[in-house]
């Protein structure tokens, strides 16, 4: 059943053994997918040929695109700077809400329609003047092994690397993915397990373990997005929870986002995420100790602003995407009481705006 992954597609694969049984177990996330000759896993996108596993994606993405930084949402990894961002297909999640159904959902590979290298994506980014490159869109767990490749090449260009991911993934590919990130913004889908297990065909506890591992054992910056689904994740207690587990185990630095939900995917009946929510999960986190809350996916300059902790002095204010107004000084301190903000800041770019710039590489291999 081999000719079930074409031979261009059968990239070698890592973390897996061979089961007593028979079928090989994917060791890359919590799910452990067991398969049979042919068989690929629940993302789709990892299966067995013959007796290994094979990356199916590698070398091929669904797109490229230049986005501001602010789009990850990374909020306190170079303000203004712009991101070269890609993914591939598949996911190891099964979320019903899913904003990127259409990529990390998506079967036909035919969506993979530009072809690159690692080092074709770093000399791309470089070319457009792109500070780092982020795997986004889906999620690299998936895509580890051109993900891994691939922020290599960035690194010896000069380029930063970003992991959007949900966090979902065991111990020691989650060593090595987040020694080759700089930043990374992950998914806390929610406080509580039943709804990882109803709603996303997964469990909590492996993503706060991923949560405490980047934040205390690597120096990658790390910030957290949290999508309030209106009757679902998004009372005062489960958000209560949530803030002051980051605050106790993180500590008050770590920027949360708070985003609005929009009807998609297995989810198209409810509502879309009110601002009042948003503002109202905004003022639960930071009384629970955060410093630094964000609301997205709405115009929303007071949730989009980054106040010093200290004397709350507004240092970088921002509509959506836009930065608005810019006051650090080059060390990243207030320059009205001279308090450190965290995370990594230079010198501002000008702002990129909202939309991002498609990118074609050509076909580039």
């Amino acid at each position: 059943m081999d000719e079930i992954i074409g031979v261009s597609q059968q990239h070698p694969a890592k973390y897996w053994h061979l089961l007593d049984d028979g079928r090989i177990q994917c060791d890359v996330c919590p799910r452990d997918c067991k398969l049979h000759a042919g068989q690929r896993g629940a993302c789709f996108v990892r299966g067995r040929v013959g007796e290994r596993m094979v990356l199916t994606t590698y070398g091929r993405s669904s797109g490229f695109c230049i986005d501001p930084i602010e789009k990850k949402p990374l909020n306190h990894f170079y303000p203004g700077s712009s991101v070269f961002s890609f993914g591939t297909a598949g996911c190891n999640l099964a979320c019903k809400f899913c904003q990127n159904w259409d990529i990390s959902k998506s079967r036909d590979m035919d969506r993979l329609m530009d072809l690159a290298s690692s080092q074709a994506i770093a000399t791309a980014a470089r070319a457009h003047g792109s500070l780092s490159v982020a795997f986004t869109y889906n999620d690299p767990v998936v895509f580890l092994e051109y993900a891994l490749d691939t922020a290599d090449a960035c690194h010896q260009s000069g380029l930063m690397t970003v992991a959007v991911t949900a966090g979902y993934l065991h111990e020691a590919p989650r060593r090595e993915l987040f020694a080759k990130m700089d930043a990374a913004n992950i998914d806390l889908k929610s406080f509580r397990d039943d709804f990882y297990v109803k709603l996303c065909g997964g469990h909590l506890q492996p993503v706060l373990d991923t949560l405490s591992y980047v934040h205390h054992e690597t120096p990658c910056w790390l910030e957290v997005t949290t999508l309030l689904i209106p009757g679902h994740n998004d009372s005062d207690q489960e958000l209560g929870s949530l803030a002051k587990w980051l605050t106790q185990e993180l500590g008050p630095e770590v920027p949360l986002h708070l985003s609005a939900f929009h009807p998609d995917w297995k989810m198209s009946d409810l509502p879309p995420t009110p601002s009042a929510a948003l503002g109202r999960a905004r003022r639960i986190a930071l009384d629970a100790g955060l410093h630094y809350v964000y609301t997205g996916n709405i115009h929303d300059p007071e949730g989009g602003t980054t106040y010093c902790p200290s004397c709350r002095h507004a240092t970088i204010v921002r509509d959506w995407y836009d930065i608005r107004h810019y006051d650090l000084t080059p060390q990243g301190c207030c320059p009205q009481c001279g308090t450190s903000i965290a995370g990594h800041f230079g010198a501002l770019a000008p702002p990129f705006g909202r939309h991002c710039v498609p990118v074609h590489l050509g076909g580039d291999s």
